[in-house]
């Protein structure tokens, strides 16, 4: 089933969204990657905040190409989320509800996302020139040392994804048509 959702996608929008659902986003969502996802671990053992508000935060595992001209961020596909696995249930756990990429999940994060009722969605790989077109705006918000793996803030319309992992660890990677 087709659905439009905007964020922030908080836990009564994940109920009414389940595995196979096809969505798209609309509203901001953060781009970080293993570099930045190591930064925020190291932040938050030294008791840090988070440089991002983490609180129903969308996260797009993502590094752009360089944006070309007049448009405001280049090839945007998605990156394995499995990279990110070791960091990915302690950000659910502060809050996030919602993660883009591509790829399996570990049961950890499966774990992680039924117990906040988040989400994982997949982009498209292979279609980042077209996901870029739903990219409106791209700012970096920290780690720009980091270069392509710097997190940004996007602001999209009607962001295509699929929901893989729903808030009650529906896999569509472990779904079999005959059961």
């Amino acid at each position: 089933m087709d659905k439009y959702i905007k964020t922030p996608i908080t836990k009564e929008i994940t109920a009414n969204l389940k595995m196979g659902d096809y969505v798209y986003i609309t509203g901001t969502i953060y781009v970080a990657r293993d570099a930045a996802h190591k930064r925020m671990e190291e932040a938050l053992t030294r008791g840090e905040s988070l440089p991002i508000p983490i609180e129903d935060a969308t996260i797009y595992y993502m590094g752009p190409s360089p944006a070309r001209e007049g448009r405001p961020i280049g090839s945007a596909g998605p990156t394995t989320a499995s990279r990110m696995d070791k960091y990915a249930p302690a950000l659910l756990d502060l809050g996030q509800t919602a993660m883009i990429g591509k790829g399996k999940r570990s049961q950890e994060v499966i774990d992680a996302i039924i117990r906040n009722q988040a989400v994982y969605f997949a982009a498209v790989g292979g279609a980042g020139a077209l996901l870029s077109k739903c990219i409106k705006k791209s700012e970096i918000v920290c780690y720009a040392d980091l270069g392509a793996e710097a997190i940004r803030k996007l602001q999209v319309v009607d962001f295509p994804a699929v929901v893989v992992i729903d808030r009650e660890g529906n896999n569509l990677y472990n779904f079999n048509s005959e059961q």
